[in-house]
């Protein structure tokens, strides 16, 4: 029989490598520890991928203007993990003039390759996808007359990107090679668009930088599944704590199980769950938005 592929997305593999109790508590567990409330920073980003999305993906032409922006931003609104209703309307109205600023150029007929497209792809080990938030389809850059992808990601978080972010990132450089695999086009860009900032950090891969990525996943596949396996034998408490063990940081404050993991707690304390939206250093920047 045919090994059987560890099947995994950039995040999984990611929360792996950073603390496998954290993944032992998001993929395994059953039924899963209580997460702590929700990020306002969370909030913020993910109403603003909402709207990016009808915006390129759903609405048409006509619809493409700043009135109707607005009033998806504030249908779509929450107020999960702000500290109090006027905080929560303040980001409201700033993350509307962000998502304005950033549109404001955009021409209303363009329609991009993908918007939250699904891509795909198999290696000898793993079976990897993820879901990209925008594929734009450009005129070639090498003089063929032909057209390549560009994988977009949109980032709210208030830290400023750079290219040496887009280069690094595992899962822009997995997207590139599910692109190419299920939209059959050349593939090499990725930009992370910040929208604060109303900036684009940007980067090429060449086969090179792509074979450097897809080992080091693979890698975190293989010793994932691995741990999967033990787990799926039974263990005694002690024994998940020895196979999966907290792996304590600075990030242990942002942790959604920070309230139930005492090695976590004694690393750095819990932050309230608003803090995000001034201190954008000290987030993970695959979880900042």
């Amino acid at each position: 029989m045919p090994k059987r592929l560890f099947v995994a997305t950039p995040t999984k593999l990611l929360t792996f490598a950073d603390c496998k109790r954290k993944y032992r508590y998001t993929y395994l567990e059953t039924p899963r520890p209580p997460k702590g409330p929700p990020w306002a920073h969370n909030t913020v980003g993910a109403i603003v991928h909402e709207v990016l999305a009808d915006f390129f993906g759903r609405w048409p032409a006509s619809r493409r203007t700043p009135d109707e922006v607005v009033a998806k931003m504030r249908s779509s609104w929450r107020s999960e993990g702000f500290r109090d209703e006027q905080q929560s309307l303040d980001w409201r109205d700033r993350s509307t003039e962000m998502v304005i600023g950033y549109l404001r150029d955009t021409d209303p007929y363009y329609e991009p390759r993908g918007v939250e497209r699904t891509v795909a792809f198999t290696t000898e080990r793993a079976s990897l996808r993820g879901r990209v938030d925008r594929i734009d389809e450009r005129p070639a850059r090498d003089g063929s007359g032909g057209t390549e992808l560009a994988i977009v990601d949109y980032k709210t978080g208030r830290r400023p990107l750079t290219a040496v972010d887009a280069r690094s990132s595992l899962a822009m450089a997995l997207y590139v090679l599910g692109a190419r695999r299920v939209l059959h086009k050349p593939c090499t860009r990725v930009e992370l668009h910040h929208l604060p900032t109303n900036t684009v950090a940007a980067a090429d891969h060449d086969e090179a930088s792509l074979g450097r990525h897809q080992k080091r996943a693979e890698a975190m596949a293989d010793d994932a599944a691995a741990a999967e396996a033990k787990w799926a034998e039974g263990l005694t408490p002690a024994e998940a704590d020895e196979a999966f063990p907290p792996e304590p940081s600075a990030l242990c404050g942002w942790c959604d199980f920070a309230k139930i993991c005492p090695q976590g707690r004694r690393e750095a304390p819990t932050r309230d769950p608003w803090a995000g939206l001034d201190e954008p250093s000290q987030i993970p920047l695959e979880e900042a938005g």
